[in-house]
């Protein structure tokens, strides 16, 4: 009995360091990543996070863990979108734009960035929490803040909550896909198909309507 209690703790004290390893990278490393990938936003931010939330849920104290990554990763996101919103903002005030402006205007599709600004009229800062949610959606609503000259203090007021909010719904979606499989390898993977499979699903959506319903739109002269 006693040899199995020793056998038990030395495998546990063994196990620590590893796992306090992979918290010291990987929270760094998802605090940057997010950051990175909402300042370019071509990282599926969404998806790092859910992986994250996985990984979290199969350690020996998740009920820790769960909550470092959810407030790494909101902190992240809020700053780089606090940092894209400035440079945005840079890029308006001057004469020639900047390269970071431009690059918002390029993956702004107009008709997105029409139903944000209408959407910014009636809501106002509101609009920020639900961009956050719907695929797609960041970066549309936040041009038009720009374009309609929202000071940098309204934007901090709609996009903390923004960032708060998204930081929930895909941990909650790591945490499910983690609970539903025995390995964690295996729900990273499944957590981050689905982040990607609703990152895409905008973009789908708008090629089927262009083709039209017998196919011929524009999109088949191009191809």
């Amino acid at each position: 009995m006693i040899d199995r209690i020793t056998d038990e703790v030395l495998a546990a004290a063994r196990a620590l360091p590893t796992e306090s390893t992979q918290q010291a990278v990987g929270y760094p490393s998802l605090f940057l990543l997010v950051v990175f990938g909402s300042l370019v936003p071509v990282v599926p931010t969404g998806a790092l996070v859910s992986g994250a939330a996985v990984v979290a849920f199969h350690q020996s104290m998740p009920l820790v863990s769960l909550p470092l990554v959810f407030g790494v990763a909101a902190l992240a996101a809020f700053l780089g979108d606090l940092g894209l919103y400035w440079l945005g903002q840079r890029g308006m005030g001057s004469r020639n734009g900047s390269r970071w402006l431009e690059q918002l205007r390029e993956r702004a599709a107009p008709e997105r960035l029409a139903q944000a600004q209408e959407k910014l009229e009636r809501h106002g800062v509101t609009v920020l929490v639900i961009s956050r949610l719907v695929p797609a959606g960041r970066i549309p609503v936040m041009l038009a803040c720009l374009m309609s000259r929202m000071r940098m203090r309204d934007f901090i007021r709609g996009d903390i909550p923004a960032c708060l909010a998204w930081a929930a719904t895909y941990q909650l979606i790591g945490v499910a896909g983690g609970s539903l499989f025995p390995e964690p390898w295996q729900g990273v993977a499944a957590a981050v198909l689905l982040t990607l499979l609703l990152s895409a699903a905008p973009a789908l959506t708008r090629r089927f309507r262009r083709r039209g319903p017998r196919g011929t739109g524009p999109d088949d002269t191009a191809e």
